[in-house]
């Protein structure tokens, strides 16, 4: 590896470029990729706002501590609130963030250069302190952090200048510095965070960031309001809109009818009904964009019947995920063949070799109800109704859930749907209790950064947060450890394909689709990104009035 390779400029061109999705993407299955245009970014709003009004479809985040978030209510609130060392932007390329520069000087050295005209909202210049102990805190256990682990390689993190932070790491690490774009690599006060202890992130210790918005109230059970930060120091992306109210809408019905109406001017994560009636509407647009978003059924834990490869192959051969994308998702997704959609690598340098990897895995299966009834013979009766779970309120995976219950009872197993409160399917993720009786989990999940290796380690490592049934694969391990190390972008997808050809056949999981993302904007504003990357970027910044 070449000495002082500029990591901004590497990782600008890794972006997942939305000009590749304009049109839609192959999905490898030989399958007729969705039609229409998905949009990326919308028209500029040009005139201030005096307050916009903004659903939360998965409801109320039960913290805002960007150590800790790992979800769609508190990603969307939180990217305006509290900036990253890089930037995401709507085309899912990466630039300069807090820090102006990011450099590995060698193998083992990774250098952030920072800015030096950063404030926090109360007027306290940002420090090499609070980057160190924003990221060292990850760390610590005590925290609950859910991204230490990008920390692995890490051996030290110093102030090395006035304005300079610089890790020693045990080997080069592509993860770690995509990584910085996410909430991995959110800054916080130092002094107001150790104060706050436990409670940071929370309405009661609240936030200390950089971000473009504030955190102004947080009334449980009811909405979270930003204020604009008049100081933020990035000039060129002022907000045009003073306050922001997020408001916790879990209902399709209740939605659709505030989004008609006006009360709520708008949404990401728009529930597929709620399209089909606001599609009609002249009050606003429906906007699809391209998305890294995967729709799985996973099993819930190892002891569960269906930790049971042969019981999800049989599942997976009896759902027609063509009828399903047709009648669940209105047709706005397409099918997937292994964890991680193909957007996620669209612009990568190597994405050739990721793209050939892909095509080579088997192709999405027919559906095939004899083969299906002979998988599940072969593991044996199930003995009881599979408990599956999905958010309450959650009409699109009721639907979908739904749609895979018939499937599955043409060959003789049942599956009883259990509708979870949004705080505690959000907790399910992370917190084995609570999945303790759960047999499935219909999870609508996400990839964050351009890098597929370091997705795919959470659910197949055996350290992985998400490694709810103990996979082990010591080869696969190794394979992704070979992709997260090497600089050698090709060396690095060829691993990553190799792992993949291995975990995609025998990981229990049931691949459904990769869904696009939904918008709805009134027509009286404009300016948000339509494209999955507003999960880590200051999206409400963009926002501006239109004057209709």
């Amino acid at each position: 590896m070449a000495a002082k390779k500029s990591v901004l400029t590497v990782l600008t061109s890794v972006g997942l470029l939305a000009a590749t999705a304009c049109t839609g993407s192959s999905n490898g299955s030989g399958r007729a990729p969705t039609p229409g245009r998905l949009t990326t970014s919308t028209t500029p709003g040009s005139s201030e706002l005096d307050r916009v009004t903004w659903a939360l479809p998965y409801g109320e985040p039960t913290t805002l501590d960007p150590a800790k978030i790992g979800d769609y209510s508190p990603q969307t609130v939180e990217a305006n609130l509290c900036d990253t060392l890089t930037r995401m932007n709507a085309d899912f390329s990466l630039s300069p963030g807090l820090a102006r520069k990011v450099t590995w000087t060698d193998d083992r050295t990774l250098v952030l250069d920072l800015r030096s005209d950063v404030e926090f909202w109360d007027g306290e210049p940002m420090t090499p302190q609070d980057v160190i102990h924003s990221l060292e805190r990850q760390r610590n256990p005590r925290t609950q952090a859910l991204y230490g682990n990008y920390l692995a390689s890490v051996t030290s993190i110093r102030a090395t200048g006035p304005h300079q932070v610089t890790l020693r790491t045990k080997g080069y690490d592509q993860t770690l510095t995509k990584a910085l774009s996410t909430s991995f690599g959110a800054v916080s006060e130092k002094t107001y965070t150790e104060k706050a202890g436990p409670a940071y992130g929370t309405a009661k210790g609240g936030l200390m960031c950089t971000g473009p918005f504030k955190l102004g109230s947080w009334k449980s059970g009811g909405s979270i309001t930003l204020e604009r930060n008049d100081a933020y120091w990035d000039t060129g992306l002022k907000p045009k809109a003073r306050q922001v109210e997020f408001r916790f809408i879990t209902d399709n019905n209740t939605l659709t009818g505030a989004l008609l109406s006006g009360e709520v001017d708008g949404t990401y994560e728009l529930p597929p009904s709620s399209a089909t009636a606001l599609g009609k509407a002249d009050s606003g647009t429906v906007y699809l964009g391209p998305s890294t978003q995967n729709v799985l059924l996973i099993p819930g834990h190892a002891d569960s019947p269906a930790a049971d490869r042969r019981l999800l192959d049989a599942l997976s051969l009896v759902i027609d995920r063509d009828a399903l994308i047709r009648n669940v998702f209105g047709g706005d997704a397409t099918t997937l063949k292994s964890l991680v959609p193909p957007l996620t690598w669209r612009g990568d340098r190597a994405a050739a070799q990721f793209d050939a990897a892909y095509a080579a895995l088997p192709a999405v299966p027919e559906p095939d109800e004899r083969k299906a009834k002979r998988l599940v013979a072969e593991a044996g009766p199930v003995p009881r109704p599979l408990v599956a779970a999905i958010p309450a309120g959650d009409q699109r995976g009721l639907q979908a859930l739904t749609f895979i219950q018939a499937a599955a009872d043409r060959i003789g197993v049942a599956i009883e749907i259990k509708q979870l409160q949004p705080a505690e399917m959000s907790s399910l993720f992370y917190d084995p209790s609570v999945r303790e009786g759960l047999d499935l989990i219909l999870t609508f999940g996400y990839v964050t950064m351009p890098d597929p290796s370091s997705y795919v380690a959470e659910m197949v490592d055996p350290r992985g947060i998400f490694n709810w049934t103990h996979y082990d694969n010591p080869e696969v391990t190794r394979l992704l450890d070979r992709a997260r190390t090497s600089s050698d972008p090709v060396a690095s997808a060829q691993a990553y394909g190799e792992a993949q050809a291995l975990f995609t056949p025998t990981v229990p999981a049931v691949y459904l689709a990769t869904t696009h993302e939904r918008m709805f904007m009134n027509k009286r504003l404009s300016g948000a990104p339509a494209s999955f990357a507003y999960m880590g970027m200051p999206w409400a910044a963009h926002l501006g009035g239109t004057d209709k």
